[in-house]
């Protein structure tokens, strides 16, 4: 009997001792910054000129996001420079922010305009922020969250 309460001692002492370890470690997916643009490679947008998916291998972080690229060429070009490539209101449809709303926008619908990534929540996006380009980035740039800003 008492070899049985002392095996349970240790039991408890070494359960409680791993488990303030345990917490004590800081989660691996609690410290992953947020996917930016669903995994999109920015890069690809200028030197392909089309949308294309990054792959989980070759990643980057910038801005408190994880970027994805298709080749580590891209990667490459992205740390160099990642101010040119990085979508103007990172994950945020362009135009909503010019009506004062937030909406994640949709990679598939992107525009490049001066040099400048913008991403659009719905198809007719791109089309509608050019009619009016220069108000519509004033008024995107007045309406983007903190989060948002460079």
């Amino acid at each position: 009997m008492r070899d049985l309460s002392r095996r349970n001692a240790v039991r408890l002492v070494l359960l409680a001792a791993t488990s303030a370890f345990a917490a004590s470690i800081p989660s691996v997916a609690a410290e992953r910054a947020p996917l930016a643009i669903k995994g999109y490679d920015p890069v690809a947008y200028f030197t392909l000129g089309a949308p294309v998916r990054g792959v989980p291998q070759i990643e980057y972080e910038w801005d408190e996001q994880r970027y994805r690229f298709s080749r580590p060429e891209h990667r490459e070009l992205f740390k160099a420079d990642p101010v040119r490539y990085a979508p103007q209101f990172a994950n945020l449809c362009a135009m909503a922010l010019t009506r004062g709303e937030i909406v994640e926008a949709n990679p598939e619908y992107w525009l490049i305009s001066e040099g400048k990534l913008y991403i659009f929540g719905e198809q007719a996006g791109p089309k509608r922020f050019t009619q009016n380009w220069a108000q519509n980035v004033v008024k995107a740039n007045r309406n983007r969250p903190p989060a948002a800003k460079r």
